[in-house]
C-alpha cells in the first residue's frame, strides 16, 4: 500500500492492521481509530486515506469481525446488521457513511469484534 511510516510508532501500514487484527482476540477496534492512524499517523487524505480504512476494514472482516456498537443491555456490544454480510458491501457502506457525514468518526461511532468479544455478557447480568 505505501512506504510510509507511522509518525508516533514507526508501523508501516501492514503492521498497523496486522495489530488491530491480532488486537480483536481481546478487544474490539473502532472506525475512529482506524481514520485517526491513517490521518495523524500517517499523514494521509483523500483518497489515500480511503483505500487505508478499505485495507483496514477488509482485514477486520476476513478475520471475523463485524460491525458492533456499545451496548447497555447485558452485552458490551451490540452487533449492527445494516450494513449487510458481505466484507466488501460493509467496507463500501461504512465508508460511504462516513463520507456522507462530512466528519471524521468519534469514539461513540462504530466499532468492529469478534463474537467472542461482542458475545460477551457484562459483569453482574443474568443468562
Amino acid at each position: 500500500m505505501s512506504q510510509k511510516r507511522d509518525r508516533y510508532f514507526g508501523q508501516t501500514v501492514e503492521e498497523c492492521i496486522a495489530e488491530w487484527v491480532e488486537e480483536l482476540a481481546r478487544d474490539a477496534t473502532s472506525l475512529w481509530h482506524i481514520v485517526t492512524a491513517g490521518r495523524d499517523g500517517f499523514g494521509f487524505e483523500g483518497a489515500e486515506l480511503i483505500a487505508f480504512v478499505r485495507a483496514g476494514l477488509l482485514a477486520l472482516f476476513a478475520a471475523g469481525a463485524k460491525p458492533v456498537r456499545g451496548s447497555s443491555g447485558d452485552y458490551l456490544w451490540d452487533r449492527v446488521t445494516k450494513y449487510g454480510d458481505d466484507p466488501q458491501q460493509m467496507t463500501d457502506a461504512i465508508i460511504d457513511e462516513w463520507q456522507k457525514s462530512g466528519r471524521d468518526p468519534d469514539a461513540g461511532g462504530i466499532w468492529f469484534a469478534t463474537p467472542n468479544v461482542y458475545g460477551e455478557r457484562r459483569r453482574g447480568s443474568r443468562g
